[in-house]
């Protein structure tokens, strides 16, 4: 799988959590306010005054249907407004506790699983440390497996032609190889094999371009260089 597909379906995990997360609360949320509130409601009716004393906590209590409430709901007086107004109140962690989270977790666990398998298997197919690898331009180049891989570790596919050029650009210090170089090296006995070369090249560009961030770039028709785009 590609990196960004897997990155997209980490985020969307992600995403799925949160989301549940908070629809979970939300929902909770608005069943405690009505509770809350309805106790409030009978507690002063009950006492027939507006103000909190510890009886009014005691009957408030006793008018929570909520059970998870009980000891953690809270009475307060407001004063913005002319007058005063009794409201109840509740803690946003005791809502979060008594929200069902369970669906939640399970997303974001699946989230990191997703996470943790994606690295062990970009690990394995494009290993950080591999000694025998040459990387440049989003290019890696293994000696061991004579292979040429893009940056989300898939084979690029060359001809052997393409394959024994692109290895002596690899090999070269600065990556850039005279006509001269490339023609003894891949066309010893051939007296003209600048058509050749032009072809080869001309070929070859489309697919280096297309797995990496490298282009070959002709310098005064005299050599090739394989720079970064």
């Amino acid at each position: 799988m590609k990196q960004k597909y897997a990155v997209v379906v980490f985020l969307m995990l992600i995403a799925a959590s949160g989301l549940t997360s908070f629809s979970s609360y939300s929902a909770t949320e608005r069943l405690v306010e009505d509770d809350m509130n309805q106790a409030l409601a009978l507690a002063l009716d009950e006492q027939q005054s507006d103000v909190i004393s510890a009886d009014t906590i005691r009957v408030f209590n006793s008018h929570l249907q909520l059970e998870q409430l009980r000891g953690h709901a809270m009475l307060a007086v407001d004063t913005r407004q002319k007058g005063f107004r009794c409201e109840a109140k509740c803690s946003m962690a005791t809502i979060f506790a008594m929200s069902e989270q369970r669906p939640a977790l399970a997303l974001w666990m699946l989230a990191m699983l997703w996470a943790g398998f994606c690295f062990y298997h970009r690990r394995q197919v494009f290993p950080l440390l591999a000694e025998d690898r040459h990387q440049f331009g989003g290019l890696s180049y293994s000696e061991t497996e004579a292979r040429f891989f893009d940056v989300e570790g898939q084979h690029v596919k060359l001809t052997p032609m393409q394959q024994q050029l692109m290895e002596m650009f690899f090999r070269s210090p600065n990556h850039a190889l005279s006509k001269t170089e490339i023609c003894d090296a891949l066309w010893p006995k051939k007296e003209d094999a600048n058509e050749t070369l032009y072809t080869l090249i001309r070929r070859l560009k489309p697919i280096i371009e297309q797995h990496s961030d490298l282009k070959i770039e002709a310098d005064r028709g005299k050599a090739y260089e394989l720079t970064i785009r």
